[in-house]
């Protein structure tokens, strides 16, 4: 058995161990935070309302986190927050094993890559949610674009009680970075069959938004169905791509070689009402403004990559 076989045969024994357990989510289930949810993701549905709401689905990540005080009072304090587990449990040691074990093996760098989601009933305010965390799955060592590493996958179960209301999967690459070029080239979005429409409009120069066919109501980022009605059938508008900065912020902190901090991240609300990110360009960091009118410009930043920016309008 060569070392890279020796290295994956110690990683695969951590599958099925147990990476937190005996959780208990920070907060209960609780009207505030839907409705800061739905406000920032512009979601009006009224089953989210009223005195028989339920949480969004996709907030099901939401319950288990540790919020910006992190994992104080535990074992392996000051860990980031990719490991996604709570501050309010009995973790174990694994975890911390497993990814020191790839920090040793040279795997120092981390990202996350994808998240897999299961819904098995609505959660509604003053439920206790608890769960346990446990690790799924290591890959064997693959080689990406960033670098050489390992796929590290976790299984959360969430309950309220003895019922299993949700599952969670989580994936992290751990690798050894690679060698970047002089000029590092820009992350490239993730394009799916869900959104592949938009980013085909993109390299058009057009801004496509979804439209569902039932109740025509517009909507993004893409989705297969409408938020609103259900219908999963759609077309889309092009959009005047004027709009106003509804909310931005400043990049610090982390850097990365494609960018130059500090620049301004804004979500922009769209003439059309519906909201998109990007970068803000034709102004200084620090005159970006809520408010602020900018307009869709499309900028290749090579020969594969157009990416939508805003430009400050006038």
């Amino acid at each position: 058995m060569d070392r890279e076989e020796h290295l994956t045969a110690q990683l695969k024994a951590f599958e099925g161990r147990p990476a937190a357990t005996r959780a208990t989510g920070k907060d209960p289930v609780n009207l505030p935070m839907i409705r800061h949810w739905c406000e920032a993701m512009g979601d009006t549905n009224p089953a989210y309302t009223g005195p028989d709401a339920v949480a969004p689905p996709t907030m099901l990540q939401v319950w288990t986190m540790a919020g910006l005080s992190g994992h104080q009072g535990l074992s392996g304090q000051g860990r980031s927050p990719h490991q996604g587990l709570s501050r309010h449990q009995v973790r174990s040691a694994a975890y911390d094993d497993l990814l020191a074990l790839l920090d040793a093996a040279g795997c120092t760098s981390v990202v996350a890559t994808d998240c897999e989601q299961e819904y098995l009933r609505p959660l509604r305010p003053g439920d206790e949610v608890t769960f346990d965390t446990v690790i799924e799955s290591v890959s064997d060592r693959k080689t990406t674009k960033l670098g050489t590493g390992h796929f590290v996958t976790t299984r959360t179960d969430l309950r309220v009680g003895p019922d299993l209301v949700g599952t969670h999967r989580f994936r992290i690459l751990k690798y050894a970075p690679a060698r970047t070029r002089k000029t590092p080239p820009r992350p490239r979005p993730v394009v799916n069959r869900d959104n592949a429409g938009f980013w085909e409009g993109v390299r058009r120069h057009e801004l496509l938004i979804q439209r569902c066919t039932g109740c025509e109501v517009l909507r993004h980022p893409w989705l297969p169905g409408c938020n609103a009605c259900g219908c999963p059938d759609w077309d889309t508008v092009r959009a005047s791509g004027e709009g106003t900065v509804y909310s931005y912020v400043v990049m610090h902190h982390p850097p990365f070689p494609a960018f130059d901090p500090p620049y301004a991240v804004a979500l922009v609300e769209l003439g059309e009402g519906v909201r998109m990110l990007g970068n803000v360009v034709g102004v200084p960091y620090d005159k970006v403004r809520i408010g602020l009118p900018v307009r869709a410009e499309f900028r290749a930043y090579d020969d594969e990559l157009t990416l939508p920016v805003w430009r400050v309008a006038g």
